[in-house]
């Protein structure tokens, strides 16, 4: 099962885009087993291959912290055919990641997504048409607003794409939002990286908003060009390919969601 993910503890991208360019490469297996399933293990739940406990592509076990997302870890291993797409696996891949990147440096891979916070996707707005600006400001302000009523960070917006500073204060009280557990500190970064902001990722873990709106923030720019210009079929491509991780981000947000207050 191993070289179906094999990635090298070193090399373990919580990228998505990343993953998708190096499995793509990848030769599909023949499935090897019947059947996939649950069981309890110290700290959460294992999945199962035909009885035998699946493992990370440096032969670490495999453990899910509730058993809601073993389930669906499980169910993509039942959903494949004859052959193996880990491209349709986003929450193996997913867990691999956490087991050989993130559980012994959360705190890295966190700062690692809070760098977004000084260049986020919010803060640049359109000065140009009307309409894109009312756009932008539709699906991005209630954020930014609850950003700092929730939050007490306070950032700075821009016209156009020349890069702005953002103050500390708000920086340092967006990063204390960020989650501690290994799982929810991947899955937020996941999300960061494919929509390119770090505060519709916290927003989506706090329920400030549900996966669709935040996707359609995300997605805002590239909509109203669609709108005006037509689809572009390679980059449909490439976006339903992230909308599967994003997806699968999301659930792992949703189901670890913190409590309110």
């Amino acid at each position: 099962m191993r070289e179906l993910f094999d990635e090298p503890a070193e090399q373990s991208p919580l990228d998505p885009q990343e993953a998708v360019r190096r499995h793509i490469r990848t030769p599909r297996r023949k499935r090897f087993y019947t059947g996939a399933g649950v069981t309890d293990a110290s700290g959460g739940f294992a999945i199962t291959l035909d009885g035998k406990q699946i493992r990370s592509p440096s032969g670490k076990p495999i453990v899910v912290p509730t058993r809601a997302l073993a389930d669906a870890v499980a169910a993509e291993w039942n959903a494949q055919g004859e052959t193996i797409d880990p491209m349709t696996m986003p929450l193996t891949r997913l867990a691999n990641s956490v087991i050989e990147g993130v559980i012994d440096r959360v705190d890295e891979v966190a700062d690692d997504a809070a760098k977004f916070l000084g260049s986020d996707l919010l803060f640049y707005r359109a000065g140009h048409p009307d309409s894109l600006v009312a756009r932008e400001a539709r699906h991005w302000d209630p954020i930014l607003f609850w950003a700092a009523d929730a939050l007490g960070a306070h950032f700075v917006m821009a016209e156009g794409v020349m890069h702005v500073g953002q103050p500390e204060p708000a920086i340092k009280a967006a990063r204390a939002a960020f989650p501690a557990d290994p799982w929810s500190v991947a899955a937020l970064h996941v999300v960061t990286t494919l929509t390119g902001s770090a505060l519709l990722a916290l927003a989506l873990m706090h329920g400030v908003c549900d996966e669709d709106q935040i996707w359609a923030a995300a997605h805002v720019d590239e909509d109203w060009n669609i709108e005006k210009w037509g689809v572009d079929e390679e980059v449909a491509v490439r976006r339903t390919a992230r909308q599967v991780d994003f997806k699968a981000a999301a659930g792992v947000l949703r189901e670890l969601k913190p409590a309110a207050g």
